[in-house]
């Protein structure tokens, strides 16, 4: 089976209103989660890459839907949610671009769902985990910032996220540190299965919005 070149990497556009979000051309694998979880550290330390994707220290700085080639997929990475200070006009305008994202068929591979392991989960986060099981759309969750928990803390926390995550819809659950590199290969690997599940489940490479089957 070919693997995913994640070295193969390159910023391919950002969008900022559901008008402009192009049809899907090629196995799209998303990342969700609450502002400053961690997603830019996240897909950047995927690809071995220190600015692929911008990190900012300010919670809600990305505000658009950020579109990354890596080798024959797409990373997808979506707004923070949960950020209090923005406007609710720009809150709305984050909302509907999100919900447009997933109301399109689009060639989803996969959905990563990051989360906090030292915290339980926010409100927010729980909305989107209803909303993932809502709209039926399988996930992986990658605990991110394991490095600040002791390691005797990281199974417990891993189990408990793993029994919480279950119900949603959940495939996996994985540890992570953009810091260290803990569970970066584990995950570069599961991404890697998705996109070749999809390929494969579609004959080859999908055609313009085609969406995945059961995601």
């Amino acid at each position: 089976m070919d693997q995913l070149n994640f070295n193969k990497a390159e910023f391919a556009a950002s969008y900022g209103l559901a008008s402009q979000l192009p049809a899907g051309l090629c196995p799209e694998v998303v990342f969700a989660g609450r502002s400053n979880v961690g997603k830019s550290s996240l897909i950047n330390k995927l690809c071995s890459r220190k600015s692929l994707a911008r990190v900012s220290s300010t919670p809600g700085k990305t505000a658009t839907i950020n579109f990354y080639k890596v080798d024959t997929a797409h990373f997808v990475d979506l707004p923070g949610y949960g950020y209090a200070k923005i406007a609710a006009g720009e809150r709305r305008r984050w909302d509907a671009l999100i919900n447009r994202y997933f109301a399109q068929p689009r060639p989803r591979a996969m959905l990563v769902q990051l989360l906090d392991c030292r915290h339980a989960p926010s409100a927010d986060d729980r909305q989107m985990l209803e909303y993932l099981r809502y709209h039926g759309v399988g996930f992986i969750a990658a605990l991110t910032k394991a490095d600040k928990l002791k390691k005797s803390q990281q199974a417990a926390a891993e189990e408990q996220f793993r029994a919480l995550c279950a119900p949603y819809g959940c495939r996996q659950v994985l540890l992570t540190s953009a810091e260290t590199g803990q569970g970066i290969p584990e995950l570069q690997n599961a991404l890697a299965l998705a996109v070749q599940a999809f390929l494969t489940s579609q004959g080859g490479a999908p055609r313009a919005g085609e969406a995945a089957d059961g995601l």
